[in-house]
């Protein structure tokens, strides 16, 4: 059996569990849709480009299916945060708090801090790097520190609604873009022979896998899904249809635009370029290969994947530090759920200030070795989190089915073998 015949027979799988047959009342929940679409922007920061990008650039199109493996897997994830909240009507912290030990919630505070410190610094030099490239005319930091403001504004002073439309527009601008420069491009020649991870003879294209894996779909701003939930007034079990329908569409748009930056790098990106750099040098390519144009077009729509990640962040990841406090306070209050409590705007400054001091002065090595330490069991930890509490605490009627429980334990294999590498590397 293929890497491709067994993620289709799981896709199948989940297919059926779900029940997503084609019908008018499936047409009109696309039109209730929103969270999906913002955990996936979320989730498509810098570090998801420049994953694809590299690996696009130096191995074609042959590691495709790990972008669709990763997204199929962050599906099963999120899929299993929205049923345990569904379910009992807390949040996957708040089932922490209640039926883990005490030191988890402590342990993913610290992880909180450091990852909120270190990814907030990375999304302000994105954003400062795409908007530099577009308009030469501010600094990249400067570019950097007013994304980080114009977000808490948008943040601050803008309902739900309004930022979810902001990201709509994002998305799609990020993926027309993206499609519209592959329509453009004469494909034939790419590399599409099948990769396992022992086909490619060297470490360096394995851990290129293993990056596009675990990078795809993001991994903290999963957990920010249930908070926007909540806004949508998605509250009961009687949601979690729509809920499969939100999300199977925002992990498609993810794993298509996932697929469409690597094979966009494999015409347009030079293998020896790292980093962010290579997103604006694919840039460059594409306008000495196409028109002048598509220069702008693709920088557009990278300035709309980083600023989009950038608003999820600032919007979502205080929810959560605002969980944690009422956890740790006893307060009955869901103050999460509440943007205007002290926690909340507390965290929001946190995010887009502090991490400016990185962008001058770059990220000491303790912090990063720290970050990497703390941020290696996330993953693992939330998926043997999700199979516990979604096979043994619910109720029957809603626990993990088989095809659920296979991508969970699929993705705990992963996640684990992951850490290991980043721990021992």
């Amino acid at each position: 059996m293929t890497k491709y015949q067994f993620i289709g027979i799981l896709m199948l799988n989940v297919t059926q569990q779900y029940r997503l047959r084609p019908s008018m009342k499936l047409l009109k929940n696309l039109t209730l849709i929103g969270p999906g679409f913002v955990v996936a922007a979320t989730g498509l920061g810098a570090g998801d480009l420049v994953a694809a990008a590299v690996s696009g650039a130096s191995l074609g199109g042959q590691i495709i299916w790990a972008v669709v493996f990763g997204a199929l897997i962050k599906l099963a994830l999120n899929e299993g945060l929205a049923r345990w909240q569904l379910s009992t009507g807390s949040s996957i912290l708040q089932g922490w708090q209640q039926h883990l030990p005490r030191w988890v919630n402590g342990y993913f505070l610290i992880y909180l801090l450091l990852w909120g410190f270190l990814v907030g610094a990375a999304l302000m030099a994105a954003c400062g790097l795409a908007a530099n490239a577009l308009f030469p005319q501010l600094s990249i930091n400067s570019w950097a520190v007013l994304h980080s403001l114009l977000a808490v504004l948008l943040v601050l002073f803008g309902r739900y609604s309004v930022f979810e439309s902001a990201m709509k527009v994002l998305i799609l601008l990020m993926f027309a873009t993206v499609m519209a420069a592959l329509a453009s491009l004469d494909l034939s020649g790419i590399n599409l022979q099948q990769t396992l991870l022992t086909d490619t003879g060297r470490q360096s294209h394995d851990n290129m896998v293993l990056a596009v894996i675990g990078g795809v779909g993001g991994s903290v701003t999963l957990l920010c899904y249930g908070y926007w939930m909540r806004e949508k007034a998605w509250h009961s079990s009687a949601a979690l249809p729509l809920v499969r329908v939100d999300l199977i569409v925002a992990y498609t748009i993810t794993a298509l635009f996932g697929i469409g930056i690597m094979l966009l790098a494999a015409k347009a990106a030079p293998a020896t370029i790292q980093g962010t750099q290579v997103l604006v040098a694919m840039a460059d390519e594409l306008g000495r290969t196409l028109s002048p144009v598509f220069r702008e077009v693709f920088l557009l729509g990278v300035w709309a994947a980083v600023f989009s990640s950038m608003l999820g962040v600032w919007q979502g990841v205080p929810y959560l530090f605002a969980d944690i406090m009422a956890a740790r306070s006893k307060s009955k209050q869901l103050a999460a759920a509440d943007r205007n409590s002290w926690a909340y705007r507390s965290f929001l400054g946190y995010l887009a200030l502090p991490p400016m001091l990185l962008l001058l002065l770059g990220k000491p090595v303790w912090l990063v070795m720290l970050y990497a330490v703390t941020g290696a069991f996330f993953m693992p930890f939330l998926a043997i989190t999700l199979l516990y509490l979604n096979n043994r605490i619910i109720a029957k009627a809603q626990r993990f089915g088989i095809a659920s429980n296979m991508l969970i334990a699929l993705a705990l294999i992963v996640f684990a073998f992951l850490s290991l590498q980043s721990l021992f590397k």
